[in-house]
């Protein structure tokens, strides 16, 4: 079923129904249950992607191989009761970028073997992303030499997709910024024109053949572009349909593909809705989805503090930025200003930089005690109403129980709800 999905997304269109997927890119536990729950109750598939730098055969930041994050994410679905026919797994950007330091044939050489880890463990929606130089090239390559390696790790993902029992499905191309997210603040974005969608296609087409995989390229279905959309830390470039215009109108002139639209985080939803209309059928969302978590967190640090003000002893908050301080590698370079900005980007930014720190040990104890506190009590409405606003109409209908776990899922489900809405079937 996820694979039919994938496969007739393109044709569906042309049909008239303007639906789309979410493309949900996390490595986090508890979004990943949330994700899962909000498949389970839209009767929809789940698209879960990890990205080249999170996942690879090396292990990535995350430590886990494309085999073990599967493992990973099947586990959440079984306790869940999710119907694992439904779970797609994606691979984002999978190319040299890890690698992009060493010279090219050896970074191409790890870019094979994360391909066929990924493919080999079962992931069936492949981002081929081979637009970054190597050492000694330009920062950015020529159209026909991104192709080429992308062919080449496509001919690595058909060979292992022979042990596999599926055939994967290809999304081509890049956007802008790069992959990692802006620095800084964005003001402005280009538009990706129609005629390089066109030329990434052709250019694509050719050296899939030249490769002797044309039956791979047949199994594209997505072009990576930019509508227009990204976020800083800060502010957000919201959707513009008359900008995006012309982009959107050359899917006629290439029937098998559809657009996937990167940074579409903090979006509004009639802007994500306008996207799905426009032909950007597969929305990717992540820091958002991690950004709700570590509001429904730090509204739960809140509501410790005033069920016992020596909790204050014990903060989250605290707890995070003396971590953040003291391993500052995750967020230095992006964040700039005076100490009280910093402050401020490091626990609010938009860019959420603070989700590669709740895996460290020192954050997950006091994860842990903030937990631990709450167990057993009963979280007055009042004081979710205060501190958890945005949850409080749920809670206070009865839809959301007021304890602590449920409290965090539903923060990420509002969110992923925006999206599902944004993707639902046209009636």
């Amino acid at each position: 079923m996820s694979k039919l999905r994938i496969a007739t997304i393109a044709r569906d269109r042309i049909a008239g129904d303007r639906s789309g997927i979410t493309s949900v890119c996390t490595a986090h536990p508890i979004v990943i249950e949330a994700a899962l729950l909000q498949g389970k109750a839209e009767g929809t598939e789940v698209l879960i992607e990890a990205t080249c730098n999170q996942v690879n055969q090396e292990g990535g930041y995350t430590g886990m191989t494309p085999a073990h994050f599967r493992r990973f994410v099947s586990g959440i679905a079984e306790r869940v009761g999710f119907d694992p026919r439904r779970l797609i797994l994606g691979g984002d950007h999978l190319g040299p970028n890890p690698w992009k330091h060493l010279p090219a044939q050896e970074a191409m050489v790890r870019a094979e073997a994360m391909v066929d880890a990924y493919v080999r463990a079962g992931f069936t929606k492949i981002h081929l992303d081979t637009s970054m130089g190597c050492a000694g090239e330009s920062l950015a390559l020529a159209n026909e030499t991104t192709a080429e390696r992308a062919a080449r790790l496509a001919s690595v993902a058909e060979a292992a997709s022979g042990n596999t029992g599926s055939s994967p499905f290809y999304v081509i191309g890049t956007e802008v910024p790069v992959p990692g997210g802006a620095l800084e603040s964005i003001d402005n974005l280009e538009v990706t024109g129609p005629e390089a969608a066109l030329e990434t296609v052709d250019v694509h087409r050719k050296s899939f053949a030249a490769a002797g995989v044309s039956h791979a390229f047949e199994r594209a279905v997505g072009v990576v572009v930019q509508p227009g959309v990204e976020f800083g830390n800060a502010n957000v470039i919201t959707y513009d349909r008359e900008k995006a215009a012309d982009l959107s109108a050359v899917l006629s002139k290439m029937p098998q593909f559809v657009f996937e639209a990167h940074s579409t985080d903090y979006q509004p939803a009639e802007a994500l809705r306008a996207l799905v209309e426009d032909g950007f059928a597969i929305l990717k969302v992540g820091p958002w989805l991690t950004f709700a978590l570590r509001q429904a967190l730090y509204g739960l640090d809140q509501i410790a503090q005033v069920l016992d003000a020596k909790f204050s002893e014990h903060s989250l908050c605290a707890a995070m930025e003396r971590l953040m301080l003291r391993e500052p590698a995750n967020w230095q370079k992006y964040y700039h200003g005076d100490a009280t900005e910093l402050r401020i980007q490091r626990h609010f930014s938009y860019s959420d930089r603070i989700r590669y720190y709740w895996p460290h040990p020192e954050a997950q104890a006091a994860i842990k005690r903030l937990l631990s506190f709450l167990q057993g009590r009963t979280i007055p409405e009042t004081l979710i109403s205060q501190y958890l606003e945005g949850l409080y109409p749920a809670v206070a209908s009865g839809q959301v129980s007021a304890d602590a776990i449920s409290l965090q899922l539903a923060s990420v489900r509002r969110v992923l709800g925006i999206y599902a809405r944004a993707c639902r079937r046209s009636s």
